[in-house]
Parts: structure tokens; C-alpha cells; sequence
């Protein structure tokens, strides 16, 4: 394919895509096109590119556009590959005044020998981009004020009737603490989740958008050992990767084994197991404890449902809850049952699509 072709079907592809697309010469170091919608993202027309790189590209309303390029045309017909493809972001000026937020991606074809021929690339408007991170930071941000404020009243009012209740007995004061280690549980969960920082860091690079299944029970096995206990993993005939958001799966696994780490005896092994079913993985977390009674089997995947053999051990309902939520989000699954006289069984089914194709995210 020469680069011409190559380039006429780079062309194509980018504006298909919506993208305003350009092609330079790199013998001449000049335009030969430029999408005309880009006079519509930016007020200027191909007189205006050609213009600009005909001066070297350092001056004029497009001298940020057309920045390092004659350049970066003279180092490849040097022989420099260094900068094969290259990408900025930056604030276009429009020709009315007011700036375009963009991002410039461009590569370089070569020809038969080897020797760059053309420079194609691509504008792509961040406007809709920057606006609807910008809206995910307002949400995030007003959801921690929201959920920080009745939970500092909590703190403090929790920390007054501490303060003012020392001669009450041991079962209030008991209440007491464990008012308060959930308070404190959530606003770390807010400072973890919701906080400024957290949500500049999730706009960094793109998240991971599948796992190993296998990593995901040697994680809940970590779990187990650093909490000090046995743990056995038998992870069958999983598949290597998993489409999914790992994050919220790991989540989904913790949850789980926190609930076999306070309802399974510390003799005995947490269990954790795994194999290709109906289509799809199914991962398992088994304890040897009193198992769940029959009648609450699924009442405790209910919002802020605790069963009748919680007793007093700290919880706020909203875990099993959670598991299940970002299981059915993943189109799968989250259910238990009893293993027999000893323990439970909580049952993770992920559906796999074995047939290749395009991913949907």
C-alpha cells in the first residue's frame, strides 16, 4: 500500500470517527488536507494551516497547532524514527476569541525504502471530555459533602454521649465504640473513594478493564493469611482473563471473605475454589461455620439486612448488599447456600464470552 493510500484511508477512518483529520508532506513539510470541519472547531480553514507551516509554525493563532512540526519533519528525513507518532493536549485559541481544549495525535507513513513520506494525524475536540470529568468531580465531590456532614454530626454526638456516659454499663458503652468504628469506617471509605485527589487520579490513564480470575482468589487467599488464617485455593479451569472492572470485583471477593473470616472457625481452612460453568466462571468462598439458616438464605443480600447469628460482631449490613450489586452489574450472579452440617457457600457466577469479537465495555 503506498502512503498516499494510506493515508487517504486514515483520512476516512478519522472523520468517520468525528475527528478532524490532516495530512502534511514531509518533503515539502506542507499541508495537502485538512478536514474542513475544522474551520467549525476552530474558526480557521486549510489557507490558514498551509499559512502557518509555510512560515515554520511559530507564529500566528495557530502557532501552538503547527508547534515543533518542520521540525520534527527534519529530524525523520535525517533518519530520526524517535518521534514516529506523537501526542499533546493543549487550549486552541478559536479565531473568535475563546479557547478549544484539543488533543493532536499524529504518526508518521513511510514509504517503500523506509523514508517518511507523509505526516497524518488527527484534532480531536476535549471539550465533551473535560466537561463530563468535570461533572464526575462535581458529583463525587457533592456526594462526600453530603455524606460527610450527617456523618461528622454522628462523630460528634457519639463522642459526647462517650464523653458524658462513662458511668453507663458495659453493653451502652460497647454500642458506643462500635457506633463510632463505623463512623470512622466511612469517612475513611469517603477519603478513599470520593476524595479530590482520588477522582484526579482516576482521570490519570484509563482503568484496567479486565483479570485474571486466578489473581482474584490468590488475593482473597492473601487476605486470608494476613488475617492469620488457613486458607486452601483450587482454581480449576478458569480462563485467563475475565472482562470486567477489577476493582469491583476485588471488592465483591473482600466482602466475601470478610464474611468467612468472622463466621469460620479459625481451625479450619477458608476455601476457595473456581471452574469454568453454563457459560461463564464461577467462583466459590466456603467457610466451615454455622452456615446461613434456610429462612435468611436470601434476605441477606438484602440493604442493611444482618442475620440472626450477627450477634454482636461489628457490621453495618451493606456488604453482601454491595458484593451482590457489583455482581449484577457484571451480568452475573451472587448467591449461597449451605455446605452440608459445617459452613457456607457464597457462589460468585460471571458469565465469559469464549467468541471473539469487539469488547463492549
Amino acid at each position: 500500500m503506498t502512503p498516499s493510500t494510506a493515508a487517504e484511508q486514515f483520512r476516512v477512518i478519522a472523520e468517520i470517527g468525528g475527528d478532524v483529520a490532516w495530512v502534511v508532506d514531509c518533503a515539502t513539510g506542507l499541508p495537502t488536507y485538512i478536514s474542513a470541519s475544522i474551520e467549525q472547531l476552530l474558526g480557521y480553514g486549510y489557507d490558514d494551516f498551509h499559512r502557518c507551516l509555510a512560515d515554520g509554525g511559530a507564529n500566528g493563532p495557530l502557532a501552538a497547532l503547527c508547534a515543533g512540526l518542520p521540525r520534527r519533519l527534519a529530524r525523520l528525513a535525517g533518519g530520526d524514527l524517535s518521534r514516529l507518532r506523537v501526542a499533546r493536549q493543549f487550549d486552541q485559541p478559536h479565531r473568535d476569541g475563546h479557547s478549544v481544549p484539543v488533543e493532536i495525535i499524529s504518526s508518521v507513513l513511510t514509504d517503500a525504502a523506509g523514508q517518511p513520506a507523509s505526516l497524518v494525524g488527527i484534532v480531536r475536540d476535549l471539550g465533551a471530555r473535560r466537561e463530563h470529568e468535570a461533572g464526575q468531580r462535581r458529583f463525587a465531590s457533592m456526594l462526600n459533602h453530603e455524606f460527610r456532614t450527617p456523618l461528622s454530626s454522628i462523630d460528634g454526638a457519639i463522642q459526647r454521649l462517650e464523653v458524658t456516659g462513662v458511668n453507663a454499663d458495659q453493653p451502652t458503652r460497647e454500642r458506643y465504640r462500635r457506633i463510632s468504628k463505623a463512623v470512622e469506617r466511612l469517612i475513611g471509605m469517603l477519603d478513599e473513594y470520593l476524595s479530590p485527589d482520588r477522582i484526579e487520579a482516576c482521570d490519570v490513564r484509563r482503568p484496567a478493564d479486565r483479570i485474571d480470575p486466578r489473581q482474584l482468589l490468590d488475593e482473597g487467599a492473601q487476605l486470608a493469611r494476613a488475617a492469620g488464617r488457613a486458607v486452601t485455593v483450587a482454581p480449576g479451569d478458569l480462563p485467563a482473563l475475565l472482562r470486567c472492572e477489577p476493582q469491583g470485583l476485588r471488592l465483591a471477593l473482600k466482602v466475601l471473605m470478610d464474611n468467612a473470616l468472622q463466621y469460620g472457625p479459625a481451625t479450619r481452612p477458608i476455601e476457595l475454589s473456581g471452574r469454568r460453568l453454563d457459560g461463564g466462571v464461577e467462583l466459590l468462598v466456603r467457610d466451615h461455620g454455622a452456615g446461613v439458616p434456610p429462612e435468611e438464605a436470601e434476605h441477606i443480600f438484602a440493604k442493611a439486612y444482618r442475620g440472626a447469628n450477627a450477634g454482636a460482631r461489628p457490621g453495618s449490613g451493606l456488604g453482601l448488599y454491595m458484593a451482590r450489586s457489583v455482581v449484577e452489574v457484571h451480568g452475573g450472579t451472587l448467591s449461597v447456600c449451605n455446605a452440608g452440617r459445617e459452613g457456607a457457600i457464597f457462589r460468585i457466577w460471571l458469565p465469559v464470552r469464549d467468541v471473539p469479537g469487539k469488547d463492549v465495555a
